[in-house]
């Protein structure tokens, strides 16, 4: 791995975010000081991919408990919890931001009996708990998916779910980083990933860092690449996947996991076991985020779209269980039925 900044960071109880909105051109590393710094930064991507905004959502929330600390435990923890839900609202298909602030409020709640300060504190255990197991679950993600990626391959990536999605590697970029590191010869071929370009701005950056073998293509060259048998294998992240295995990413990956179907191409996707909700069923009840109309009508500043036009900005898909080949996961790889395998049955 190159020495790439972390999207993340708690030092000596600040928090601090890299400003992915300002990458490849600027590294840009923002200090969070309020609650509504850190909604804001989480809904305007400069913090994104679904680990890592799970984990700025458990700093975020030291943050946010900040000036309630003088307050009686009951009260406290009143305001903690409108927070924490203040904090959920900044993005609502990734699950891990759920799943992180729940986990806060349920250590917080586990404490009533404890001074504010004192609940302040083991929360800040908590919170670095979370960022602790979110770098051994890239770990692992890693090592399980690299034996998938071999010598001479075309893997195909969309979006970002690399180093800067998460705390450390990515998920489904963590085993491209492996199989790298272990001296394997490869090529990724990078989706652009509009709107916003994170395959473009960011994975690409990132893998070009690191020396890995990336080309950058546009997210309508995918079917082309594939029927010149330049793919081999597709990874892509997930930032919520269902019970029976429905997986939401960025938009445009159930394109893809189409296209690798039709192809015959293994479609892969790595994410931790946080990411799974069993409180979802299907992919058709995951809430799927609508974003600014001027992210679809602007390409960088320019204006490319005509005045006034009505425009679909979905920032998610969902990719049917069924074109899944497996899920990549710290717990190994998952294969289908899903129904049985995410819930850790054989």
């Amino acid at each position: 791995m190159p020495d790439l900044p972390l999207s993340v960071e708690w030092k000596a109880g600040k928090l601090i975010f890299l400003d992915q909105t300002k990458l490849p051109l600027e590294v840009v590393m923002e200090s969070q000081e309020t609650a509504l710094q850190v909604y804001e930064s989480i809904q305007a991507l400069k913090v994104r991919g679904a680990p890592a905004i799970g984990i700025a959502g458990a700093y975020g929330l030291l943050v946010a408990a900040r000036p309630y600390l003088q307050q009686g435990k009951e009260e406290f923890l009143i305001n903690l919890q409108k927070e924490a839900d203040y904090l959920d609202s900044a993005r609502p298909t990734a699950v891990n931001l759920h799943w992180a602030l729940e986990r806060m409020m349920a250590k917080a709640k586990s404490l009533e009996a404890q001074s504010a300060q004192k609940i302040w504190d083991k929360l800040e255990e908590e919170a670095i708990a979370i960022h602790q197991e979110d770098i051994a679950s890239c770990e692992a993600i890693g090592r399980y998916g690299q034996e998938l990626i071999e010598e001479g391959m075309g893997v195909l990536t969309h979006c970002n779910a690399g180093h800067l999605a998460v705390s450390k590697l990515g998920t489904a970029l963590a085993p491209i980083y492996r199989a790298h590191l272990a001296g394997r010869k490869f090529q990724v071929y990078a989706d652009e990933t509009r709107p916003l370009l994170q395959g473009a701005r960011l994975t690409a950056w990132e893998l070009q860092q690191a020396g890995v073998d990336v080309t950058l293509i546009c997210d309508n060259m995918a079917a082309h690449m594939m029927a010149l048998g330049k793919v081999d294998l597709v990874i892509v992240g997930s930032d919520r996947v269902a019970a029976n295995g429905d997986a939401a990413n960025k938009i445009g990956t159930y394109g893809l996991a189409v296209l690798a179907k039709h192809h015959g191409i293994p479609f892969y996707v790595a994410c931790p076991y946080s990411t799974i909700d069993f409180h979802t069923p299907t992919g058709s009840e995951i809430v799927i985020e609508q974003r600014d109309p001027a992210e679809v009508t602007h390409f960088g500043m320019r204006q490319t779209g005509p005045t006034g036009i009505q425009v679909a900005n979905p920032a998610f898909d969902v990719s049917p269980h069924e074109l899944i080949t497996g899920i990549i996961t710290e717990r190994g790889i998952l294969h289908p039925p899903f129904e049985k395998s995410l819930q850790g049955k054989s």
